[in-house]
């Protein structure tokens, strides 16, 4: 018998980090006390309970589970852009709006749209595992930009400008950023949208986070206000965290006609159309929900420093970065590579978090604590299950 073969381009990506960060954790004995699973980035509180009343009115109807539009549902698309063009002062329009079943899928089709095998993408270092496992699944490379602690781990144009060639068909920027929690100068982003439209590539700006932005930091960037962002820029964003709905998987993708054009062939290959549901009920959220929303981002805030405060109580550790939903610790010198510090956080001291070596090269002496999912009182344990290392 002669075994089939499986995609060779499968075989060549990285297993999904966060099981494998859980199996470890399987061998703990609970001797410090409950297992705090910083793995993953969730939030730690329900939806607002108007919205999950809603959800479950409209999954009652009928209606809904008759196939929608292709690039999501008009209602949805008309209030995201009207949201979008009061954060960002730009005229963006519905029809520059696709939804997408969630943000990785959006990410997925995206890179489907703007390269293909045998081109390159270029992701600032440390990356969202995510994006380069999707990448490579696509047959695309992706070539690290690395970023450097000192800088905030926020990347540098100039370096970008070095790395590129004729085989890179865009440059990815995620702010705030997973895995840091780096938030990106609106000056910096200004600066990667100028070289990618004189190299004639596309700037991709995922912005998942944006709604944990402080409340003062104003708009991330103005790359909206002139029309000409349609030719050359591509944002993504997430309403999983915002509205804490991450299992209804709705995200969705903002770019100009030639890209949607080309974009709609894959939102049909891919999804046939978005999950109507949450599209019905975000539709009430996103003008309704603002107050709430802004709630839920001082309360990450508070989250934010309890972390930063804890990780200052553990001797020998050091917090690189740190913003929305994530911290990025630098391991002791003193301790193993990363992959192992991990296992034993896991393992022997109950602290399940994702080792550097998952966001790319260059991280094996870094840890992602993912705290948005922890109230203060659990962030408070954290030194003690590093001392216990």
């Amino acid at each position: 018998m002669v075994a089939p073969v499986l995609s060779p381009l499968l075989r060549d990506v990285a297993a999904p980090p966060i099981p494998m960060a859980r199996q470890w954790a399987a061998r703990y004995d609970g001797a410090a006390g409950p297992a705090l699973d910083m793995t993953q980035a969730v939030p730690g509180y329900p939806a607002e309970p108007g919205l999950l009343q809603r959800l479950g009115a409209a999954a009652g109807d009928a209606a809904m589970a008759a196939y929608g539009d292709i690039a999501g549902d008009l209602p949805l698309r008309e209030v995201l852009a009207q949201d979008m063009s009061s954060i960002y002062g730009g005229d963006i329009r519905a029809g520059d709006v696709a939804i997408t079943a969630g943000c990785n899928l959006a990410f997925t089709m995206a890179m489907t749209t703007l390269a293909g095998p045998g081109a390159t993408v270029l992701l600032p270092t440390p990356w969202y595992f995510n994006h380069a496992m999707a990448l490579g699944m696509l047959g695309i490379a992706a070539r690290a930009l690395p970023c450097r602690a000192e800088d905030g781990f926020v990347p540098d144009p100039d370096v970008a400008a070095q790395l590129l060639d004729a085989s890179v068909r865009a440059i990815v920027l995620v702010s705030p950023n997973n895995p840091t929690g780096a938030i990106y100068p609106a000056e910096t982003i200004h600066r990667f949208a100028a070289l990618c439209r004189a190299r004639g590539i596309f700037l991709v700006l995922d912005e998942t986070y944006r709604d944990f932005l402080a409340a003062d930091h104003g708009a991330p960037h103005a790359l909206f206000v002139k029309p000409e962002w349609r030719e050359h820029v591509v944002q993504l964003y997430s309403f999983s965290k915002s509205y804490c709905i991450p299992g209804h998987r709705v995200g969705a993708v903002t770019a100009g006609p030639a890209v949607m054009q080309q974009l709609m062939k894959v939102l049909d290959t891919f999804q046939i159309c978005p999950t109507r549901v949450p599209q019905r009920v975000l539709t009430w959220a996103v003008p309704a929900l603002r107050a709430w929303r802004d709630g839920n981002r001082d309360l990450m805030a508070r989250r934010a420093e309890a972390c930063r405060q804890a990780v200052q109580a553990a001797p020998a550790w050091s917090l690189d970065a740190l913003g929305t939903y994530f911290a990025y610790l630098r391991i002791p010198a003193h301790c193993p590579d990363a992959i192992t510090v991990g296992e034993r956080l896991a393992a022997e001291c109950g602290l399940m978090s994702l080792p550097g070596p998952f966001f790319g090269p260059g991280q094996d002496r870094h840890l992602r604590l993912a705290f948005a999912n922890a109230d203060e009182a659990v962030i408070a344990q954290i030194p003690d299950r590093l001392a216990r290392l």
